[in-house]
């Protein structure tokens, strides 16, 4: 780990002001999305369409594991006042679920990994972050993260875009940079974002086996000055046209398939799991399957984990 000590971190501010790296989203047109009157913000939009205080149903670990790896989940779940494990927990649902489903899951979570991740900071429009959670989803990086913006831009709900990619992550929210960086730095990564400027590497010379969370910023403005003042490295995505940008969630798809491709290449694969953890994770989707599955789980419990009171 010690190489992998220095934080890189990829902004999207770029010296020409009204460009910004050229990450910009790309606004969707009135037939593709449906116009919402709500008056949520990101918070408040994701807390409703995914819950993510309640999405993920595996007990969570507070810090790294005796080995130094981040995995987020402990083998536990709770069912009311009883405790179960993960194989508890596929015993229960896997006659509820079919059998190309239970394969497609087990799929994948044999291609997922944790030592990639993505944030993005401040978005205003949630269709860039719809489409930067399906590209993660697609690419295994099961672990993002949304830092919350200053603006009151409301967001529009685009399932369509991230057609329900969001069910499948680990969804994180903050209310500032400095707040996620230093858990993810707790967790073991380091923080990569775009920026354009002199001390800036090419995302093609970086080592990305090194556990790294890849940051993009807001479509016009980039990356925040405070989070630009906690970066350590910049890096960028090399352009040989005319126009010197991406859209956002473009950009964050380039870097996320770099990324993998580049673990495949060095350690021949991208999923990285224990197969502990591996089974930990297809608890976690056989729960999320569908809302039915926690009653279901708990009715097992009830049945074959509570032993019966001896009668004298």
């Amino acid at each position: 780990m010690a190489t992998c000590k220095t934080l890189i971190r990829t902004s999207l501010l770029s010296p020409f002001p009204n460009l910004g790296l050229g990450l910009r989203g790309i606004r969707p047109s009135s037939t593709a999305v449906s116009s919402s009157s709500s008056s949520d913000t990101f918070e408040e939009l994701l807390s409703k369409s995914s819950n993510t205080d309640r999405l993920m149903k595996m007990e969570r670990r507070s810090g790294l594991d005796r080995t130094g790896r981040w995995f987020p989940y402990l083998d536990l779940y709770k069912a009311g006042s009883m405790d179960l494990a993960s194989g508890d927990v596929i015993a229960a649902l896997d006659p509820c679920l079919m059998e190309p489903r239970k394969e497609r899951i087990r799929r994948a979570v044999q291609n997922r990994s944790y030592s990639v991740c993505l944030v993005v900071e401040g978005l205003t429009d949630f269709g860039n972050v719809s489409a930067a959670f399906r590209s993660a989803d697609a690419l295994g990086i099961q672990s993002v993260h949304v830092i919350s913006s200053d603006s009151k831009k409301r967001y529009r709900d685009n399932r369509h875009v991230s057609m329900g990619a969001e069910k499948w992550l680990d969804i994180e929210l903050w209310n500032s940079p400095a707040e996620c960086f230093e858990a993810l730095g707790m967790r073991g990564y380091r923080i990569a974002t775009t920026h354009l400027g002199i001390d800036t590497a090419s995302v093609y010379e970086l080592d990305w086996s090194c556990p790294t969370a890849i940051v993009v910023g807001n479509e016009n403005m980039g990356i925040s000055d405070e989070a630009l003042q906690l970066s350590d490295l910049h890096c960028s995505i090399p352009m040989k046209g005319m126009v010197d940008s991406f859209n956002v969630s473009v950009a964050a798809g380039i870097l996320m398939h770099h990324a993998v491709c580049d673990r495949v290449s060095r350690l021949g694969c991208h999923g990285d799991l224990t197969s502990e953890e591996r089974q930990i994770l297809v608890a976690e989707f056989f729960l999320r399957h569908r809302e039915s599955t926690l009653s279901i789980v708990h009715e097992y419990a009830k049945r074959n984990l509570v032993k019966p009171i001896a009668k004298f």
